[in-house]
């Protein structure tokens, strides 16, 4: 993998969709937002993909340097890229003729509260 020092993107501010699931009922709209998220994080290759953003050096990393650890082509890696980012998970920016993903900490952060306990 290429290490690039690069400024991280810029990322979207995410609102908490929800109280935690133990401390309340989950309303319509809450659940359809964490359905989504749950169901990218479905697919082992997503898991992958995100943990490689989570953990990128400098905050981004090219698209073209994630094929190699999830063993993927590169249709098939923005293909789960784009999953991500429409549920909320990842954001992306197109940097010349690449495309620079990074995790969004504040979606990761939100799932988590979802699911703490009281």
């Amino acid at each position: 993998m290429t290490v690039r020092e690069l400024p991280v993107l810029n990322q979207p501010e995410v609102v908490a969709c929800c109280a935690p699931l133990a401390a309340e009922v989950l309303a319509a709209p809450g659940a359809k937002v964490l359905a989504r998220q749950f169901a990218a994080l479905g697919d082992p290759v997503r898991l992958q993909l995100l943990s490689l953003l989570a953990t990128a050096e400098g905050g981004a990393i090219c698209v073209c340097d994630l094929t190699e650890p999830v063993g993927r082509t590169q249709g098939t890696v923005s293909h789960h890229l784009r999953v991500l980012v429409e549920s909320g998970l990842a954001t992306s920016e197109k940097r010349g003729r690449n495309v620079w993903y990074a995790v969004v900490p504040g979606a990761l952060e939100a799932l988590r509260a979802a699911l703490a306990t009281r």
